[in-house]
C-alpha cells in the first residue's frame, strides 16, 4: 500500500480585515502520497502519525493616497509554525506561485522563514507548494490562499497603519513516518509526536544537510509578528491531535488482533443429546 501523508483542516480561515472569520474557500488542502516500494534505508513506524501545525496567510498594507494606481499595496505571503516555531526541520523549500502578470511569477524560497513580499493593486489566488526533506516525504503539498488587500468593510477608509491580515490554521499529518524522521524531530517544538514504547530502538537523531549553518528560522521576533493572528484554539487542537494519535494506534492494534482471531478455525462444543 502507498504511504500517505495528508493535510487536515482545523479551524479554517481567519481574517483581521473586519473582525470576521470564515471557513477556507478550499475544502481540500491537498494530499501527499509516497511510494513505499521506493528503496529506503529507514524503516517505517506502523500505526504512528506525526503532526505539524502550520499557519499560512498574507499581510497587506495600503501605501496611502500618494501611491500609484498600480502599486497601491505592499504585501507579504508566508507559512509559519502555529506558535511561530521553525518549520525548517520538516520543510526543505517553499514555492510561491503568483499571478502570471508578475515578473517571474514562480518564486522559490530555500530556507526559513518561508515568505515572500511584493507590491501591486489586485487580489488573486496564491499557490503555496511545500517541499519536504528527503526523510519526510518525496511529494509536494499544495496549499491555496487568496490574497486580500482591502478590508471587508469597504465603505470605511483604508489605513496605512493597520494592515489586512488573513491567515489559515492547518495541520499536516504524516502517517507511518520513517524512523530517522521520527528520531530527528521527536524533541522539536514545531512537531507533535506520539509516545513510543521504550523498547523501540530508534536511530540517533541526525541533522538535515547544512541545517546548523542556516539562520534560525522561527518567526517569534519577526517584524510582522505583532499582526499575526492568535489562534486561541491552537493549544487545545494540539492536545486533541496527540490524543487522536494514541486512539488511532490503539484501534489499529485491536484490528490486527481481530484479524488474527478471524483467521483461526472456530471450535463448537456439541450440545446436549448429540
Amino acid at each position: 500500500m502507498p504511504h500517505n501523508s495528508s493535510a487536515r483542516k482545523h479551524g479554517g480561515e481567519q481574517s483581521d480585515g473586519g473582525g470576521s472569520s470564515s471557513k477556507s474557500q478550499r475544502g481540500k488542502a491537498g494530499r501527499v502520497t509516497e511510494d513505499n516500494e521506493k528503496k529506503s534505508s529507514s524503516k517505517r513506524l506502523k500505526d504512528v502519525e506525526i503532526s505539524v501545525p502550520i499557519v499560512y496567510g498574507t499581510i497587506s498594507f495600503w501605501l496611502g493616497k500618494k501611491a500609484s494606481e498600480y502599486n497601491s499595496h505592499k504585501w507579504t505571503v508566508y507559512i509559519r509554525g502555529a506558535s511561530n516555531e521553525d518549520l525548517g526541520v520538516v520543510i526543505k523549500r517553499v514555492v510561491f506561485t503568483l499571478h502570471p502578470s508578475f515578473n517571474n511569477p514562480t518564486r522559490v524560497v530555500e530556507a526559513p522563514p518561508f515568505e515572500l513580499s511584493e507590491s501591486g493593486w489586485g487580489e488573486f489566488e496564491i499557490v503555496i507548494s511545500l517541499h519536504f526533506h528527503s526523510d519526510v516525504c518525496d511529494k509536494q503539498l499544495d496549499l491555496y490562499h487568496h490574497l486580500k488587500l482591502y478590508p471587508e468593510d469597504e465603505s470605511g477608509p483604508q489605513s496605512t497603519k493597520k494592515p489586512v491580515v488573513v491567515e489559515t490554521y492547518d495541520e499536516v499529518v504524516f502517517s507511518e513516518p520513517s524512523e530517522s524522521f521520527f528520531a530527528r524531530v521527536q524533541n522539536h517544538q514545531a512537531v507533535i509526536v506520539p509516545r513510543l514504547s521504550p523498547s523501540l530502538n530508534l536511530p540517533p537523531p541526525g541533522s538535515i544537510d547544512n541545517m546548523n549553518e542556516k539562520k534560525r528560522g522561527d518567526t517569534k521576533d519577526h517584524p510582522l509578528s505583532q499582526w499575526f493572528m492568535n489562534f486561541s484554539e491552537a493549544d487545545e487542537l494540539l492536545k486533541l491531535a496527540a490524543a487522536r494519535q494514541q486512539v488511532q494506534a490503539h484501534i489499529a492494534k485491536l484490528r490486527r488482533q481481530l484479524n488474527v482471531l478471524d483467521g483461526q478455525p472456530q471450535q463448537f462444543k456439541p450440545t446436549a443429546g448429540q
